[in-house]
C-alpha cells in the first residue's frame, strides 16, 4: 500500500463519500466491537473467567469456548457466563451509537460477522442487518436435526445464577425439544451450523439492496474486518467495488487496512482506530 494522502485527507474524503454515496453498505467485523472495549482477553477476561483460567490454562474468551470440558455442566457454566456478559449484560459500545448517527437519513444496510447484538443494542433496525455468524441469543440442536433456534435470555440467567464450583445444575442443561440431544450454541464453527427462517430472510434482505444500488454509487465501508473469515465481507467488498465503476471500497482498521491494487484509485484504506475515525466523521456533519 502506498502512503500517499494524509491521515486527515482520508477522513475527510470518507466523509465526502459518505455524503454523496446514493446508498451505504458497513461490513462489521470484531474489530468494531474490540474498539468498544469489549475485549475478549486481559483484564476483562480475567474479571469473569480467573476461575477457568486457573484450572485450565484458558487465557482468552474466544479459545474457550473452544474448550472440550468434560461435562455439559461446565460447558454451560462457561457460556452463560459468556453470553451474559458479552450479550445480555453489557452496554451499547460507542462505535456502535456513532454508526447510527452517521446513517441518520442514509440508506444503508450492516453485514456482520458479529455475533453479540450490539447493531440490535443502538438502536438499528433488524430489517437493515444481516448476521451471517449466528447471535449469542439463541440455541439450535447440537445434531441440527431441525431448522429452528431458541432464545435463550431466561435460561442463561438461570445457569449464571445457580452455578457453582464452575458447573451449573444438571437440571438446567438444554436438550433438543424434538430428538433429545443437547443444545448448543448458534454460531457458525461447523456444518451444523442453523440457518433458521430468520437468517434467510436476512439474506433476502440484503441481496435485494444489493441489487437496487446494483450500478449506482455505492459505498462499502468495512469497519473492523480481520482474515478470521475474510470471503464473507472483504472479499465480496472488493469484487463488488471493482465490479461497479460508481463505487467506493473504505476500510477503517488497525494494521489490516488496505486493498487490491485494482481498486486502489477508488479505495480509501485508513490504518487507525475505528473510535477517533467515527468520533472524526461524526464532528464533520
Amino acid at each position: 500500500m502506498r502512503y500517499t494522502v494524509s491521515f486527515s485527507d482520508k477522513i475527510k474524503r470518507l466523509e465526502d463519500e459518505l455524503q454523496s454515496a446514493d446508498a451505504v453498505v458497513i461490513g462489521a467485523g470484531a474489530g468494531l466491537s474490540t474498539a468498544a472495549g469489549f475485549r475478549y482477553d486481559g483484564e476483562r477476561f480475567e474479571r469473569y473467567f480467573a476461575d477457568f483460567h486457573k484450572k485450565y490454562g484458558i487465557t482468552d474468551m474466544y479459545s474457550g469456548g473452544f474448550y472440550p470440558y468434560e461435562t455439559l455442566e461446565e460447558y454451560w457454566a462457561w457460556w452463560s457466563r459468556h453470553i451474559l456478559v458479552n450479550r445480555y449484560d453489557v452496554p451499547v459500545g460507542k462505535p456502535y451509537k456513532d454508526i447510527l448517527l452517521l446513517m441518520n437519513n442514509k440508506e444503508y444496510f450492516v453485514l456482520t460477522t458479529n455475533v453479540d447484538h450490539q447493531f440490535r443494542k443502538a438502536g438499528i433496525d433488524k430489517k437493515r442487518l444481516f448476521y451471517t455468524q449466528g447471535d449469542y441469543g439463541l440455541w439450535q440442536c447440537s445434531k441440527a436435526c431441525h431448522n429452528k433456534t431458541y432464545n435463550n435470555e431466561e435460561v442463561v440467567r438461570k445457569m449464571a445464577e445457580l452455578q457453582g464450583n464452575m458447573r451449573i445444575p444438571t437440571s438446567l442443561i438444554p436438550k433438543c425439544s424434538v430428538c433429545g440431544a443437547p443444545m448448543t450454541m448458534n454460531l457458525r464453527c461447523d456444518d451444523l451450523f442453523v440457518q433458521d427462517e430468520g437468517w434467510y430472510d436476512a439474506q433476502k434482505r440484503y441481496k435485494e439492496f444489493l441489487h437496487r444500488y446494483n450500478d449506482s454509487h455505492i459505498l462499502f465501508l468495512e469497519l473492523g474486518v480481520g482474515y478470521n473469515t475474510p470471503g464473507i465481507i472483504k472479499y465480496p467488498f472488493w469484487q463488488m467495488t471493482a465490479n461497479n465503476s460508481n463505487a467506493v471500497y473504505a476500510c477503517v482498521n488497525s494494521n489490516d487496512a488496505f486493498c487490491p491494487n485494482e481498486i486502489e484509485e477508488r479505495s480509501i484504506c485508513i490504518d487507525g482506530d475505528i473510535l477517533y475515525v467515527l468520533d472524526a466523521l461524526i464532528r464533520m456533519q
